[in-house]
């Protein structure tokens, strides 16, 4: 089948280090370990295993990251290559194991691509303390080899799919997955809905894990697919107070108001006059930039993760506020952590997804995620700006990768074209 694959070298590491910030080919071209190629498909590795035909399938801010080698090595560990690319899926059922319950061959599911213990093989009360909460993106075995064999060898070391060489992600024509990672879709959703609920699922996730939410009001800050899931999520959830949405670009601030954000704010004077308004007073120290006191937004989602929104979100939150850690923050050098202790802030990190305690009862965050869709009817298909075929991929990343002049929020492969 045909897939696209990125394999990492220390060679190619080096290239894109170097190359990478002014070249293309560097980051997703002939100089890069990305690579439009046919992959051997394995049979299906148990009997409680599906095949799914991939027909969406999403880029993330991650996968641009990873390719431009902006990510931390931290976890690399947790991710082996060569590796199928995409974790953000969408697809139809092909071929189901004699052990799989209520996924008929033809139905549309999504895919949730971390691989919990119970996906590497191993036996109830075997599993680690995360995969026993419900929590498998912070599975504590996810550097091991697991008791599941595929194509007769144990399954190697890897977080999920589209970071494992085993696995295929959904950069794909088809790919395998345990069915605990996999869950029907409505036919009332349509494929551009329905391939989001994976990035809408991280944005919910960390709404539902730090309720109550309190009075707000609340700030947002960052312009894509995240972000936007995050405004989407704190009014799918119910929250009714003030949404104060930061937005780099008009496409996105338009589209940040529509999916409930009450204002929406540029970085920088339009920002430090929403946080004026909360009763902050500014003050210039000595040295440095202006700092704040009183007023302040009890709660703040940072779903960008550099050093610069990290330093405003310490910085506008209020005295014990909390701030909420969604964009993939990594080193950041000579970070002010003095509001952290000075303010008594609670700063918490979200990754991923998992078991939700929802209306009396518990359910995965993509089955939270799915249903709220239809009940919201939110436009977050103008989310998906651009769809391209495989054979494209190199396009489809650097639209993505070029949301000013592109205008682009969430692009996607789509392998049935072309």
């Amino acid at each position: 089948m045909r897939a696209v694959t990125f394999d990492l070298t220390l060679q190619r590491y080096r290239i894109g280090r170097i190359l990478g910030r002014w070249s293309e080919a560097a980051r997703f071209g002939g100089f890069s370990g990305l690579r439009l190629a046919d992959v051997p498909e394995h049979p299906l590795p148990a009997d409680d295993w599906v095949r799914v035909e991939v027909l969406k399938a999403g880029i993330s801010s991650t996968d641009l990251a990873r390719l431009r080698f902006d990510t931390s090595a931290a976890l690399e560990p947790f991710g082996l290559y060569p590796a199928t690319l995409g974790h953000e899926i969408l697809g139809r059922v092909v071929e189901t194991g004699p052990a799989v319950r209520g996924l008929d061959v033809g139905r549309r599911v999504v895919v949730d691509p971390v691989i919990s213990c119970t996906a590497r093989g191993f036996a109830a009360g075997e599993g680690c303390p995360s995969c026993a909460l419900g929590r498998p993106a912070t599975c504590e075995r996810a550097g091991e080899e697991g008791a599941l064999e595929v194509d007769g060898r144990p399954l190697r070391p890897g977080a999920s799919l589209g970071r494992h060489p085993d696995l295929p992600g959904g950069w794909s024509e088809r790919l395998l997955a345990h069915q605990t990672q996999v869950f029907p879709v409505d036919e009332g959703l349509s494929d551009k809905e329905a391939v989001l609920i994976e990035p809408l699922a991280t944005g919910m996730h960390a709404v539902l894990g730090v309720r109550p939410l309190g009075p707000g009001p609340v700030l947002v800050i960052g312009s894509g697919p995240i972000a936007l899931g995050t405004v989407w999520a704190l009014r799918a959830a119910g929250y009714e107070g003030e949404i104060v949405a930061q937005s780099e670009h008009g496409h996105e601030a338009r589209l940040a108001g529509a999916l409930g954000a009450d204002t929406v704010v540029s970085p920088g004077d339009e920002a430090r006059q929403a946080l004026v308004e909360t009763g902050a007073r500014a003050y210039m120290p000595i040295v440095g930039d202006e700092v704040f006191a009183g007023g302040g937004f009890p709660l703040i989602f940072d779903c960008v993760g550099r050093g610069g929104t990290i330093a405003q979100a310490l910085r506008y939150a209020a005295p014990r506020g909390r701030v909420v850690m969604l964009g993939c923050a990594a080193e950041v050098p000579e970070l002010d952590l003095t509001f952290l202790w000075a303010r008594e802030l609670d700063f918490k990190g979200f990754v991923g997804y998992g078991v939700e305690e929802w209306r009396g009862h518990e359910r995965h965050t993509f089955e939270v995620t799915h249903d709220l869709l239809l009940e919201t009817a939110s436009p977050v298909d103008r989310v998906v700006t651009h769809v391209y075929p495989l054979s494209e991929y190199r396009q489809a990343l650097s639209t993505a990768e070029k949301r000013r002049h592109t205008e682009s929020l969430k692009v996607l492969l789509d392998p049935g074209l072309g």
